[in-house]
């Protein structure tokens, strides 16, 4: 007797079962391991563009000699920090890890200004919404208005513009640290100890 649908006794849908549950976790392991290479992946352009390259020679001495001014037009000559161990950081009111940092490093400044580490904030930025950021948000510490500020975090290093950007200079002038990306109260902790 011939099967109506052409199908043979042993190939009834149980009989397919292990080679289709076989097929599935094939299936599931190459969706894993793809997933796993992506996420490696993804981690490394990550760590790549977030860790600083090598700052242009002389670019302290650059730094040290620009007068920025305040969102409201008066000078902010950098050399007034000389011989202070300085925190420069570079944020504009469009970067929200910018916006959420900002009230960790005023409180890191009320709390260290006293002890010598000042900070001061470079906005790469247009004055009008730098006012009216600072009028919601008050800052402990200094604002300056760097509109060629994105030249200048690559010449320190952040080759690639990001924003936040932020450089800790020592005493002597020197840059120390450097860290493209929201910055923590432990990055700040350690910064303070060196």
């Amino acid at each position: 007797m011939t099967n109506r649908n052409n199908q043979s006794p042993d190939s009834s849908p149980a009989a397919d079962a292990p080679g289709a549950a076989a097929s599935s976790s094939r299936r599931l392991w190459l969706g894993a391991g793809v997933a796993g290479v992506a996420a490696v992946a993804g981690a490394g352009f990550a760590w790549w563009r977030l860790t600083p390259g090598a700052a242009e020679p002389g670019v302290e001495e650059v730094l040290w000699q620009q007068q920025f001014t305040t969102p409201d037009g008066a000078p902010l000559p950098m050399a007034a920090w000389r011989g202070q161990p300085l925190i420069v950081n570079f944020w504009a009111t469009w970067c929200p890890p910018c916006v959420r940092e900002l009230p960790l490093l005023s409180e890191f400044a009320g709390r260290k200004s006293a002890h010598g580490i000042q900070v001061v904030g470079l906005a790469v930025d247009k004055p009008a919404p730098v006012q009216k950021f600072l009028q919601r948000q008050p800052l402990a510490f200094p604002v300056g208005m760097a509109a060629e500020g994105s030249q200048l975090t690559r010449e320190l290093g952040n080759l690639n513009g990001g924003l936040p950007f932020t450089v800790f200079l020592g005493a002597d002038g020197k840059l120390r640290q450097r860290k493209i990306g929201e910055l923590s109260a432990q990055d700040l902790a350690q910064w303070a100890q060196s």
